[in-house]
């Protein structure tokens, strides 16, 4: 039988891995350390994680990208990522990180609503286009927001341009089989329910799921799956495998104002 732990097993095949939150976290703040617009902890819920931060552009801003981090639902903040915002602040765009209630303390449809009320509260202070990404679960939740049983405001969902999941999870029903699920705590009706690719679009807005060429097998296959099944219905899709990239590298430049990750993010491509 296949061995579930090991197919979501980024760090265990990536050498060095144990030192990137630290080098995550150094980077984003010496990023912020820069800026010269930076809002922080804007409440958007009255949980202690339900913030978020604002990164805006020197100018006029052209709206607003959301960037939702991932780490399994189990791990990570919004302030180990602020300076994946550059690609887009650069191009005069406002860019959203929030933060959520983490598992156990939360269940996954717990996060997905309180990622709802982010993109929500974030639209509500910036006009214009809405562009969402996300990274491995972060790309879970950004996809989550275009299903049919969506909660966004139709004057919200309308704003949506494109969508942008990183190395996404599209189908959860496998990590019902995985040891990370005594904290995931997901049952089968969770996991079908909190699966982008098993719903009906809600809209046919374009979505793209991006995932590295070094990545495990189970995060091409599930960035293929999504971009195969909503085609089926309409949606403009795209899969983009990017060759010699692991997990953690595929998103790193999205700090690049002239990178194709960062295109794509913003529709320059």
């Amino acid at each position: 039988m296949r061995d579930w732990d090991d197919a979501y097993a980024n760090s265990a095949h990536i050498p060095g891995s144990d030192k990137l939150p630290a080098l995550w976290a150094e980077r984003a703040t010496a990023y912020r350390a820069g800026l010269k617009d930076f809002r922080a902890d804007i409440a958007y819920g009255s949980g202690e994680r339900q913030r978020l931060d604002l990164i805006l552009p020197d100018g006029d801003s052209k709206g607003l990208v959301v960037f939702v981090h991932g780490g399994y639902w189990m791990r990570f903040d919004k302030s180990t990522w602020t300076d994946l915002a550059e690609g887009a602040r650069h191009h005069g765009w406002t860019v959203a990180l929030p933060s959520y209630t983490l598992t156990p303390a939360a269940r996954i449809s717990d996060i997905t609503a309180e990622i709802t009320a982010a993109i929500a509260k974030a639209a509500a202070l910036v006009a214009g286009p809405i562009r969402l990404a996300g990274h491995s679960a972060g790309g879970h939740l950004v996809t989550r927001m275009l299903c049919d049983d969506g909660r966004l405001e139709p004057s919200v969902f309308n704003r949506i341009a494109a969508t942008l999941s990183i190395s996404g999870l599209h189908d959860l029903r496998p990590l019902l089989k995985t040891r990370m699920n005594e904290t995931l705590r997901m049952t089968m009706e969770e996991a079908t329910l909190e699966s982008a690719a098993l719903h009906l679009p809600r809209g046919h807005a374009p979505v793209t799921a991006w995932v590295g060429g070094n990545e495990r097998p189970e995060f091409i296959r599930q960035s293929d799956l999504m971009a195969n099944v909503w085609t089926g219905f309409d949606v403009p899709t795209r899969l983009v495998v990017d060759p010699g990239l692991n997990h953690f590298t595929v998103i790193d430049a999205l700090n690049d104002p002239s990178s194709q990750i960062t295109a794509r993010l913003i529709g320059l491509d």
